[in-house]
Protein backbone atom coordinates (compact mmCIF):
# COMPACT_ATOMS: atom_id res chain seq x y z
CA UNK A 1 0.00 0.00 0.00
CA UNK A 2 1.51 3.28 -1.14
CA UNK A 3 1.63 5.90 1.50
CA UNK A 4 0.85 9.34 0.32
CA UNK A 5 3.28 12.67 0.96
CA UNK A 6 0.54 14.22 3.66
CA UNK A 7 -0.11 10.61 5.58
CA UNK A 8 4.06 10.35 5.31
CA UNK A 9 4.67 14.02 6.70
CA UNK A 10 2.12 13.52 9.41
CA UNK A 11 3.77 10.15 10.46
CA UNK A 12 7.14 11.84 10.77
CA UNK A 13 5.50 14.56 12.75
CA UNK A 14 3.72 12.30 15.09
CA UNK A 15 4.18 8.60 14.61
CA UNK A 16 2.40 6.98 17.77
CA UNK A 17 -0.40 9.12 17.34
CA UNK A 18 -1.25 7.34 13.16
CA UNK A 19 -0.75 4.27 15.40
CA UNK A 20 -3.14 5.34 17.95
CA UNK A 21 -5.76 5.89 14.98
CA UNK A 22 -4.92 2.78 13.59
CA UNK A 23 -5.61 0.62 16.21
CA UNK A 24 -8.56 2.89 17.79
CA UNK A 25 -10.31 3.26 14.29
CA UNK A 26 -13.83 1.77 14.24
CA UNK A 27 -12.93 -1.18 12.07
CA UNK A 28 -9.26 -1.25 13.75
CA UNK A 29 -10.54 -2.40 17.01
CA UNK A 30 -13.06 -4.82 16.10
CA UNK A 31 -10.57 -6.56 14.02
CA UNK A 32 -7.57 -6.64 16.62
CA UNK A 33 -10.55 -8.14 19.08
CA UNK A 34 -11.78 -10.57 16.58
CA UNK A 35 -8.46 -12.07 15.65
CA UNK A 36 -7.52 -12.29 19.25
CA UNK A 37 -9.42 -15.82 19.16
CA UNK A 38 -7.89 -17.27 16.31
CA UNK A 39 -6.97 -16.51 12.28
CA UNK A 40 -9.78 -15.26 10.13
CA UNK A 41 -9.97 -15.75 6.42
CA UNK A 42 -10.88 -12.67 4.95
CA UNK A 43 -14.95 -13.74 4.18
CA UNK A 44 -15.18 -15.34 7.73
CA UNK A 45 -13.55 -12.09 9.48
CA UNK A 46 -16.04 -10.09 7.78
CA UNK A 47 -18.90 -11.83 8.42
CA UNK A 48 -17.63 -12.09 12.41
CA UNK A 49 -16.80 -8.30 12.42
CA UNK A 50 -20.41 -7.96 11.11
CA UNK A 51 -21.94 -10.55 14.41
CA UNK A 52 -19.67 -8.12 16.53
CA UNK A 53 -20.97 -4.11 15.30
CA UNK A 54 -24.27 -5.39 13.74
CA UNK A 55 -22.86 -3.97 10.79
CA UNK A 56 -21.11 -4.82 7.86
CA UNK A 57 -18.10 -3.52 6.98
CA UNK A 58 -17.40 -3.13 3.38
CA UNK A 59 -14.77 -5.54 1.64
CA UNK A 60 -12.60 -2.49 0.58
CA UNK A 61 -12.90 -0.79 4.15
CA UNK A 62 -11.80 -4.13 5.53
CA UNK A 63 -8.81 -4.32 2.99
CA UNK A 64 -7.93 -1.17 4.17
CA UNK A 65 -7.94 -2.02 7.68
CA UNK A 66 -5.81 -5.37 7.20
CA UNK A 67 -3.48 -3.64 5.21
CA UNK A 68 -2.87 -0.59 7.57
CA UNK A 69 -2.45 -3.07 10.63
CA UNK A 70 -0.59 -5.32 8.79
CA UNK A 71 2.09 -1.90 8.06
CA UNK A 72 2.19 -1.12 11.46
CA UNK A 73 3.03 -4.72 12.35
CA UNK A 74 -0.03 -5.87 14.20
CA UNK A 75 -1.51 -8.50 11.20
CA UNK A 76 0.31 -11.31 9.96
CA UNK A 77 -1.17 -12.31 6.26
CA UNK A 78 -0.23 -15.46 4.94
CA UNK A 79 -1.33 -16.16 1.70
CA UNK A 80 -1.06 -19.71 0.08
CA UNK A 81 -0.53 -20.63 -3.28
CA UNK A 82 -2.98 -23.33 -3.75
CA UNK A 83 -6.20 -22.92 -6.07
CA UNK A 84 -8.35 -21.75 -4.55
CA UNK A 85 -6.35 -18.44 -3.21
CA UNK A 86 -6.39 -19.28 0.78
CA UNK A 87 -5.32 -16.42 2.74
CA UNK A 88 -5.33 -16.26 7.03
CA UNK A 89 -5.04 -13.12 9.02
CA UNK A 90 -3.73 -13.45 12.34
CA UNK A 91 -2.18 -11.05 15.21
CA UNK A 92 1.81 -10.75 15.48
CA UNK A 93 3.37 -10.98 18.89
CA UNK A 94 3.06 -7.08 18.96
CA UNK A 95 -0.55 -7.24 17.93
CA UNK A 96 -1.67 -9.29 20.05
CA UNK A 97 -0.22 -6.87 22.94
CA UNK A 98 -1.87 -4.13 21.35
CA UNK A 99 -5.49 -6.34 21.17
CA UNK A 100 -5.30 -7.22 24.66
CA UNK A 101 -4.90 -3.11 25.52
CA UNK A 102 -8.16 -2.34 23.26
CA UNK A 103 -9.68 -5.42 24.07
CA UNK A 104 -9.64 -4.32 28.04
CA UNK A 105 -11.07 -0.64 26.97
CA UNK A 106 -13.75 -2.33 25.19
CA UNK A 107 -14.75 -4.15 28.21
CA UNK A 108 -14.20 -1.06 31.11
CA UNK A 109 -16.57 0.91 27.98
CA UNK A 110 -18.98 -2.12 28.55
CA UNK A 111 -18.68 -2.15 32.46
CA UNK A 112 -18.86 1.64 32.84
CA UNK A 113 -21.79 2.65 30.03
CA UNK A 114 -24.29 3.23 32.43
CA UNK A 115 -22.27 6.00 34.16
CA UNK A 116 -21.56 7.58 30.96
CA UNK A 117 -25.40 7.70 29.92
CA UNK A 118 -25.90 9.09 33.59
CA UNK A 119 -23.34 11.66 32.81
CA UNK A 120 -24.69 12.13 29.30
CA UNK A 121 -28.24 12.66 30.99
CA UNK A 122 -27.04 14.76 33.49
CA UNK A 123 -25.19 17.01 31.09
CA UNK A 124 -28.09 17.49 28.50
CA UNK A 125 -30.71 18.47 31.39
CA UNK A 126 -27.92 21.17 32.77
CA UNK A 127 -27.95 22.33 28.75
CA UNK A 128 -31.63 22.32 28.31
CA UNK A 129 -32.27 24.01 31.73
CA UNK A 130 -30.41 26.93 30.73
Amino acid sequence: MAVSKRASEAETMCPYRLVLEHVTSRWGVLVLIRLLDHPHRFSELRRALGTLSGRTVSEKMLTQTLQTLERDGFVHRDARPVIPPRVDYSLTELGREAAEQVRGLALWTERRMGAVQEARSAYDAAKNSV
